[in-house]
């Protein structure tokens, strides 16, 4: 019984694996707004209602496929943070991690447009995201703070000074997102995180032609940027600093913010 079992369970996972593949071409070739289960159903050679029984409404499958890119383009990012080399003495490491994170995210969107799309484009109608996608979505966010946590860390952050009208928004960030962190690093990070994607959503939608034609290079001074504001040490804009000298500039930083 366990033999015929674990068969019937490979030959669901594969029949999943399948409706999901062509769920993507479908993606592809009209746009998540017409993802059609009789068509999907029709391309596998499947009767509807076989489909259903893996998939009982369209939404179930268009989730399946969002937590799925979002999972994806979260372990580009995460694999980014390991895979760089890690000084915790040179803060310009930290900065060099920052944007390998964000160039893995940029690679992940230019080799998948169509699933970059259905995650960051514009929304599908009448479709509502659940509960379940909040996690997966948030994968390239707690990146990028893991990244200035260990900078904070490690060799610690240049923050400039918070305006008093934000220091109850950023406490209440810091508080939610990043309780690891001072308060004046959360808005610079969320402010990161939404231009990154910006960034990443003017090249795959097509804003940029005609106007950046130097993509490489554009992505990565601006991520780099990005970087600096959310307090990472760099030598192309503060020069070499120990971490001794990045600490005490934190540490003057936060305390003017007391």
């Amino acid at each position: 019984m366990s033999a015929i079992r674990g068969a019937r369970e490979r030959a669901r996972i594969e029949v999943t694996a399948a409706i999901k593949d062509e769920a993507r071409k479908q993606l592809a070739a009209e746009g998540a707004a017409k993802l059609s289960l009789r068509a999907v159903a029709r391309e596998l050679g499947m009767v509807s209602s076989a489909l259903y029984r893996y998939f009982p409404s369209r939404d179930e499958l268009l989730t399946a496929l969002i937590v799925e890119a979002y999972d994806s383009v979260g372990e580009a990012a995460e694999k980014a943070r390991r895979t760089v080399a890690r000084d915790g003495s040179a803060p310009a490491a930290h900065l060099a991690r920052w944007v390998a994170v964000a160039c893995a995210v940029r690679g992940w969107a230019l080799a998948r447009p169509h699933e970059y799309a259905l995650i960051y484009g514009s929304p599908v109608p009448g479709y509502t995201a659940p509960q379940a996608t909040i996690a997966p979505a948030s994968r390239v966010g707690l990146v990028l703070i893991a990244v200035v946590e260990d900078a904070h860390r490690e060799v610690g952050l240049a923050l400039p000074p918070l305006a008093e009208e934000l220091r109850p928004e950023a406490e209440r960030l810091a508080a939610e997102l990043a309780p690891g962190l001072p308060p004046a690093v959360a808005v610079p990070i969320v402010a990161a995180w939404s231009q990154l994607f910006g960034l990443v959503s003017f090249e795959i939608f097509g804003q940029f032609n005609r106007v950046v034609e130097a993509r490489d290079s554009f992505f990565r001074h601006a991520v780099e940027e990005l970087g600096r504001t959310v307090g990472l040490l760099g030598t192309a804009a503060r020069g070499t600093l120990g971490a001794a000298g990045a600490a005490n500039t934190e540490s003057a930083a936060v305390r003017a913010q007391r």
